[in-house]
């Protein structure tokens, strides 16, 4: 009996020990995204003015409108809290690595941080890539397409949850890469079998574009292409991981 309420004891000492560091990181986390939003606060309008910028240099007129009363301070914040979460990701994903690299295997650790580093550079390149190409030629589509007895007006507060899904589906699609080598480090399939797949995941490609850009064929093309891209990069990538990670395989001793 008591050595099993030693071993009770013991699972629940762990477990609480998990908990207070996790609450610690999270602490961190909100801490960076709150120092990071104070700072932005003064240039929330010069924010917004910025990221509205690829629709107001087409739009007739060049102005935004705000069908609410509050919409005109409500989305400028909202805007300056969403770019201090997008600044403060590398802390957030460190505070993540730093709760979770205590209970990896050398190994693990060392393939793990680069694909960490790697995923925060391509998700800002999803987002750069879906503001500074998607953006323009998707409003520019837009203005073109407009029948000529309708001004195109805009809300200030719609413009932004758009582009805020637009970003967030770029973002996340270049992660493919990433997701591809996870799915081969874990044994769930291998690069050859990713290779025989590349016509389905190309038609798959032109459905996501589909599902999470607008209902144009430029947005989604846009986002089609470079995710199958991204995919073949995994590709590669899983088959330089492949390859070397049997070196990693630690030597038997004799005996």
């Amino acid at each position: 009996m008591s050595g099993n309420t030693d071993s009770e004891e013991l699972e629940e000492g762990t477990l609480l020990s998990h908990l207070i560091e996790l609450r610690k990181r999270l602490i961190r986390m909100i801490a960076a995204v709150i120092i990071v939003f104070i700072a932005l606060i003064p240039f929330a309008q010069d924010l917004y003015t910025l990221a509205s910028a690829p629709l107001v240099e087409v739009l007739p007129g060049g102005k935004l409108i705000s069908t609410t009363v509050p919409g005109v301070l409500l989305a400028p914040f909202k805007l300056a809290f969403l770019v201090a979460v997008l600044i403060s990701m590398p802390v957030i994903l460190y505070q993540v690595w730093a709760f979770v690299a205590p209970g990896l295997y050398r190994k693990e650790k060392r393939f793990a941080f680069p694909l960490l580093f790697s995923s925060v550079f391509l998700f800002y390149a999803g987002a750069a890539f879906a503001y500074f190409v998607v953006f323009p030629l998707a409003f520019g589509f837009f203005v073109k397409v407009s029948p000529d007895k309708v001004e195109m007006m805009t809300d200030i507060s719609y413009y932004l949850d758009f582009i805020t899904m637009v970003v967030l589906a770029f973002g996340l699609a270049f992660e493919t890469p990433i997701a591809t080598v996870l799915t081969v480090w874990t044994g769930l399939t291998t690069p050859a079998r990713l290779a025989k797949a590349r016509p389905y995941v190309f038609l798959g490609a032109f459905v996501i574009g589909m599902l999470l850009t607008p209902p144009d064929v430029i947005s989604q093309t846009l986002l089609a292409i470079p995710v199958y891209l991204l995919y073949e990069l995994g590709i590669f990538m899983s088959r330089f991981f492949v390859r070397r990670e049997p070196e990693d395989e630690p030597v038997p001793a004799d005996g």
